[in-house]
């Protein structure tokens, strides 16, 4: 199992976190994920198949900047 925590710009208000968290938390493989607005920053429990460019993505595609 991986974990990572990724800096991630935008995120402001529940709405925000919702959004990466249904985002990310669909990915095949991705286990644990968890988005504090407060803080800049989510973290990701992950196993293959999913990757962390795949996670980046994810979270691009909610309309966020990872950093």
């Amino acid at each position: 199992m991986n974990e990572e925590v990724l800096r991630v710009d935008g995120m402001s208000c529940a709405h925000c976190k919702q959004a990466v968290e249904q985002s990310v938390g669909a990915l095949q493989g991705v286990k644990k994920v968890t988005a504090t607005p407060e803080k800049d920053e989510v973290v990701v429990s992950f196993e293959d198949p999913a990757s962390i460019n795949g996670i980046k993505g994810a979270i691009e595609d909610a309309g966020y900047e990872v950093v």
